[in-house]
């Protein structure tokens, strides 16, 4: 049932109130990086660091690919909420959940497949190898987990409800690095530690988020399996979902093309590589704060209709999101190297990271727009735009991937990369003019 639809009109406290806490929750996810390779890193081992970055680039091939399962879900609901339906949001979740556990536990007779296919194709030397193997063994333990939190994170931000969604996202990271210590270094399971401490986390989270949520829905609003399993409304789910797949998983290549021409120069700088990687997710997160504002209060503002409110939306995420980017550059340039320090006893890693540090800290200022562009794309549901931009700047990438290095060596990746992060941005700002013309 359908209610009157709200006027809706943006304000910086209603960007505010949604990019300051998802800021807080997504930034948990870089720091439980970061503190599971200081974990590994502290047993001195080059090759257990690569390991692990090789396995988690693996892992999030595929989760990532996946990521559909919260940013679609967010759009859908947020859209649903700008229209006032409180039955269609439910319906959404549903849709979500299903979803999530259809993939997921399929998922877990294939990881050795995937697993073996990702080494492939990255090809690290044999003792990052072996390291990554017995991390993947575990971690793909928790592939329905995973893919359920999705669900659970994207239906709250499409419901506005920003602070919940930091509870979510802090008590399972949290929870994930008090076990990876726990398991990782005082038990001294070393990477086996940490591949534990995220399944057990993960698991726990999930089963008490989804009781939560549910028992919290308006019953009286309740869709019936029909209203669930609508023809119309899955054909549309799978669409977009299909688009931001591909969007991801050529997120995902661009990500593990990087790692394997890192390879390719030495196990060492490898792993000075992924402690910088490290330093771009971190600054990433405070740009997907913004982002997450701008999926929800552009999804509101499909819902309800408002050309303006859309554009107020865009233009206040964007200036903040900018503001940040600077923020962040310069606290990456000033405290870097000894975050470095910090990451990696081996002093052979340190020197490499150190030397490509001013690479790491230009991420967050090439990839601002992307983030934003991203942000209003999903919450409008216009994924083909997406799915198009991210193939066109892939491409790009890739061509720069292959003749910079050739030039400027490690230098000529980062440049690669820095690259291809504002050409996302460019080339989604270019079309949207006319997407929003159409509203």
């Amino acid at each position: 049932m359908t209610t009157t639809t709200p006027k809706l009109n943006i304000t910086n406290r209603m960007v505010l109130g949604i990019a300051v806490p998802m800021t807080i929750a997504f930034l948990t996810v870089p720091l439980l990086g970061l503190v599971d390779t200081a974990i590994v890193g502290q047993f001195g081992d080059a090759a257990l660091i690569g390991g692990l970055a090789v396995g988690v680039i693996i892992f999030d091939i595929v989760f990532t690919t996946f990521n559909f399962l919260r940013t679609g879900t967010t759009g859908f609901i947020a859209q649903a909420l700008g229209r006032g339906d409180e039955r269609e949001q439910q319906a959404w979740f549903w849709r979500a959940i299903i979803t999530a556990a259809m993939i997921g536990v399929p998922v877990l007779p294939l990881s050795p497949f995937i697993r073996e296919l990702g080494l492939y194709w990255i090809s690290p030397e044999s003792g990052v190898r072996d390291a990554a193997t017995t991390y993947m063994a575990i971690r793909f333990l928790g592939a329905p987990f995973s893919l359920i939190n999705y669900a659970i994170l994207g239906t709250l931000l499409g419901q506005n409800r920003a602070m919940a969604s930091l509870g979510v996202q802090s008590v399972v990271n949290g929870l994930n690095i008090a076990l990876s210590v726990l398991l990782g270094l005082v038990l001294e399971w070393n990477i086996v530690g940490v591949a534990w401490g995220t399944v057990i986390a993960e698991a726990t989270v999930a089963l008490g988020s989804f009781i939560w949520l549910w028992r919290g829905f308006d019953q009286s609003q309740k869709p019936t399996w029909k209203e669930v399993l609508d023809r119309s409304s899955l054909l549309k789910m799978l669409n977009v979902n299909r688009d931001i797949m591909i969007r991801s998983f050529a997120l995902l290549i661009a990500f593990s093309l990087f790692a394997r021409l890192g390879a390719n120069m030495g196990t060492v700088t490898l792993a000075a590589n992924a402690i910088l990687l490290n330093f771009f997710f971190v600054s990433s997160y405070f740009l997907d704060g913004l982002a997450a504002a701008s999926e929800q209060l552009a999804g509101r503002a499909i819902g309800v209709g408002s050309r303006s409110a859309l554009w107020q939306a865009i233009k206040k995420s964007c200036g903040f999101g900018f503001a940040l980017s600077f923020f962040a550059a310069v606290l990456l340039l000033i405290f870097g190297d000894q975050l470095i320090d910090l990451m990696t006893t081996a002093e052979d890693v340190r020197i490499i990271a150190k030397t490509y540090l001013p690479w790491a800290a230009l991420t967050p200022l090439a990839g601002v727009l992307a983030f934003q562009m991203d942000g209003v794309f999903i919450g409008a549901t216009w994924s083909a735009d997406m799915r198009n931009m991210m193939l066109l700047s892939l491409a790009v990438f890739a061509f720069l991937c292959y003749t910079m290095p050739a030039i400027w060596g490690n230098h000529g990746l980062w440049l690669a990369l820095n690259a291809w992060l504002f050409l996302r941005g460019v080339s989604l700002l270019f079309v949207l003019p006319k997407r929003v013309a159409e509203i």
